[in-house]
């Protein structure tokens, strides 16, 4: 298996997952105007919407390290285990951020961060 390239696959799903906990149910959901919908939105659905929101704003760093991972040849047992290290963080902030469990959010936040972190610094010295 290809965990570099399954972990983008993952990682560009994953804002998709957090949109559609959002709309689960489809509570009075107005298709006409989303955006305006999800703004009005409270408790889980709201937290929901900003995971969507924050994991589209991860996916372009952490898409860049590992395709310069693949592109400049890291240790591919190096780019597999931060790759997976980011898709379990970012699986788990969602999670909490649905749970409204605030600090544990941000320790997985801080984790997918490092793990690019890691990759970009790998990078760096190789």
């Amino acid at each position: 298996m290809n965990i570099p390239v399954a972990s983008l696959l993952i990682a560009g799903v994953l804002p998709i997952c957090s949109t559609a906990i959002a709309k689960w149910g489809f509570h009075q959901f107005d298709n006409h105007q989303p955006r305006e919908w999800l703004a009005k939105q409270t408790g889980y659905r709201a937290r929901a919407n900003a995971a969507q929101l924050n994991a589209f704003e991860a996916f372009p760093f952490f898409a860049v390290a590992v395709l310069l991972g693949l592109v400049m040849q890291l240790e591919p047992t190096f780019l597999d285990r931060y790759c997976l290290v980011f898709i379990a963080a970012r699986i788990l902030y969602l999670l909490a951020y649905l749970l409204d469990v605030a600090l544990f959010r941000t320790l997985c936040w801080v984790i997918g961060f490092a793990s690019c972190i890691a990759i970009y610094v790998q990078l760096l010295v190789n």
